[in-house]
């Protein structure tokens, strides 16, 4: 049985953070992905969005990492040519009465550390964008747009350039603790057996079922995890807004919002599904709900412009009709185990807030601070 130093199971943003954060930590480390690609799920299906910190509870690690990993990411994409852009989002309200949910979301922005979210009048925020109807506004100008497939790329080279190697079509099957370290069994077309001294599971919408799979690790302390289904519809034709657009938050997200890409296509979405098996069709009929929810700030919008896009599975800790759940960053503290960290929950905003993830899970490890450049970027 070979032995390696740690062994990350996942290869989406968070997993190849976590590897490239242990390679520039000096640790051997080895990715095992099921998948032939890197962030063929959760990764890949998203609105690609630099999240600002502005929604999640004060003291949670939604808060903090995602701040945190704001300011990190914008120094690191541009450190490394990861195409982004700064570009500013507007929050809107559509009728008078979400207007005072607008004052409470600067609030909590402002408790979390996220002091420059401005209060616009309508007028200002139409001026912005003469397509818009709103009844209110805010402007966050430190949201942005990143391309999700280029970050992945940058932090796999990281990794690799320090020593770190992937396996593709290689899952993980199953994991037993022993006092010298955690055996590892991988399938695969060349199954083979490892014995880790660390083990992170990054493994996503996988995780909690991923963690019930160690033996040795009391299941007691694995969260059920749920999947929140999100479709997203693309405009056929130019976008009408220059920038993101969202409506007040609805209960498991953050509404049927505009999200622009890097070439400048306008999609809508993601919607709320919750599902109970991992299925990334999307539906042409639900297009009616879209049109209902995306005309009550963009009135304009004709008839048949929406064309199915994709879809993305949200791995939630908490189920339909439960306030959203934190994430969930389990080392040996927690669960008993030494050298095992488990990633649940990771969610939005988890793109954004991928290495201070990272640094967190390290840190669960007992790993040392990185010093110097690698301690920046």
């Amino acid at each position: 049985m070979e032995r390696v130093e740690a062994v990350v199971v996942g290869a989406g943003v968070i997993g190849l953070a976590v590897a490239r954060r242990l390679a520039l930590g000096g640790v051997e480390t080895i990715v095992l992905e099921k998948e032939g690609a890197i962030g063929t799920e959760t990764s890949s299906r998203n609105s690609e969005v630099i999240h600002a910190g502005i929604y999640y509870p004060k003291g949670s690690l939604k808060a903090r990492c995602c701040i945190a990993g704001k300011w990190w990411l914008y120094r690191y994409c541009a450190a490394k040519g990861v195409p982004h852009r700064r570009c500013g989002k507007l929050i809107v309200a559509t009728n008078p009465e979400q207007n005072a949910t607008l004052d409470k979301i600067k609030a909590n922005a402002e408790a979390i550390g996220m002091p420059d979210l401005e209060r616009w009048p309508a007028e200002r925020a139409m001026a912005l964008e003469p397509e818009l109807f709103c009844t209110g506004a805010l402007w966050s100008p430190t949201t942005g747009i990143v391309d999700s497939h280029a970050l992945m790329l940058a932090y796999l080279g990281d990794a690799e350039e320090h020593g770190a190697m992937i396996a593709f079509k290689a899952p993980l099957e199953r994991a037993r603790v022993h006092e010298d370290g955690i055996e590892l069994e991988v399938g695969g077309a060349e199954p083979m057996r490892l014995l880790a001294r660390y083990l992170v599971n990054a493994a996503g919408l996988h995780a909690p079922e991923l963690a019930r799979r160690i033996e040795g690790l009391d299941p007691a302390r694995v969260p059920r995890g749920y999947l929140c289904k999100g479709n997203y519809y693309t405009l056929s034709g130019r976008s009408p807004f220059s920038r993101l657009i969202y409506p007040v938050p609805e209960q498991a997200g953050l509404g049927v919002h505009v999200t622009i890409d890097l070439a400048g296509q306008c999609r809508f979405g993601p919607d709320v599904e919750w599902v109970e098996r991992i299925d990334y069709d999307v539906d042409p009929k639900r297009a009616e709900r879209f049109y209902a929810e995306v005309r009550k700030y963009w009135p304009a919008l004709p008839d048949g412009a929406l064309e199915p896009g994709y879809a993305g599975i949200r791995p939630k800790l908490a189920p339909p009709g439960a306030p959203a759940a934190d994430f969930l960053v389990q080392g040996p503290r927690a669960h008993g185990v030494p050298g095992l960290v488990n990633l649940l929950g990771i969610e939005s905003p988890g793109l954004t807030a991928s290495w201070p993830l990272a640094e967190l899970a390290a840190a669960e490890l007992g790993l040392p601070p990185l010093e110097g450049e690698a301690a920046e970027i």
